[in-house]
């Protein structure tokens, strides 16, 4: 259960990050104003990847891959690719991508000029987006 809801709530998350990716762009593009509504998709995207990371934790230490690493050891687990990506490299890329994104909100909130706050979002968010879509194990989430 907690899979599916990790799964699904995945789809949100991309979907208001590249929301708010796009929106970043777009304001940095068009030298637009910074107003409430930008600030209120940036924050609802760091609010998306957080609980994400939460579900993710969840369904991690629930997982039968956890139980599989526990009983054959870290070192078999490095050694075969497909539980390395699902129980190394995703979790701690996601991680890293949720970082990016709490430090450009953070970062941003900083800035005086409406052009450097939609340039921070534009650049964290991005990288962070990059990150996430190269980790999702696609494999799994389209065999669901």
């Amino acid at each position: 259960m907690i899979k599916m809801i990790h799964s699904y709530w995945a789809y949100l998350v991309l979907i208001v990050l590249i929301l708010a990716v796009v929106n970043a762009i777009l304001g940095l593009t068009s030298k637009k104003k910074f107003e409430a509504k930008d600030v209120r998709i940036s924050l609802f995207a760091l609010i998306a990847s957080h609980i994400q990371l939460i579900i993710g934790f969840i369904s991690y230490y629930m997982s039968s891959f956890y139980e599989t690493m526990r009983g054959i050891g870290m070192g078999e687990v490095m050694k075969n690719s497909e539980l390395r990506k699902l129980l190394v490299e995703h979790p701690l890329m996601m991680i890293i991508s949720i970082i990016l994104i709490t430090i450009g909100f953070s970062k941003h909130k900083k800035k005086t000029t409406d052009l450097a706050k939609f340039k921070t979002i534009s650049i964290f968010y991005t990288i962070a987006l990059i990150i996430i879509l190269g980790m999702i194990p696609w494999n799994l989430w389209f065999s669901n």
